[in-house]
């Protein structure tokens, strides 16, 4: 088979596949913090365990913060990520009794992880990052980067 006779569709194929192997290389974490999302795997809770978000290492920088993701921080309202993570819990009341426990609770997983992070060999501390993936595949509005 010659270049002239591979049809259109398997360029695309090939281009698919292409970026696919780039954006996995691209956001795969580096050994450190595979070692680090281990470690945090093996010694959660079964309450973090159980959360529904995947509270993970991205990075680890040369000064040794270790960067994490999160749901939320000051562009990304409270009330959207827990309706994500709650689709049964009414956002719109902010004294929602279930709301605010759910506030808290994602307060209280998020420092777990990070306690958990900050207590390996090597890192200095935690710094956090919106997830931008995983916001965007729940449907959540973002600001550019």
């Amino acid at each position: 088979m010659s270049f002239k006779q591979i049809k259109t569709w398997h360029w695309i194929l090939v281009a698919v596949a292409l970026v696919f192997v780039v954006d996995w290389v691209i956001k795969r974490p580096d050994s450190r913090a595979r070692g680090l999302n281990s470690v945090l795997e093996a010694t959660a809770s079964p309450a973090l365990k159980a959360y529904p978000y995947p509270f993970r290492v991205l990075r680890v920088n040369e000064d040794g913060m270790a960067v994490m993701g999160t749901p939320r921080n000051f562009d990304v309202p409270a009330r959207r990520v827990i309706a994500a993570l709650y689709p049964d819990i009414d956002v719109s009341n902010a004294n929602n009794p279930a709301f605010v426990e759910a506030q808290q609770t994602l307060a209280a997983r998020q420092s777990e992880a990070r306690a958990i992070v900050e207590a390996q060999p090597g890192i200095k501390g935690v710094k956090w990052e919106l997830d931008r993936a995983w916001l965007g595949a729940r449907g959540i509005d973002l600001p550019p980067p």
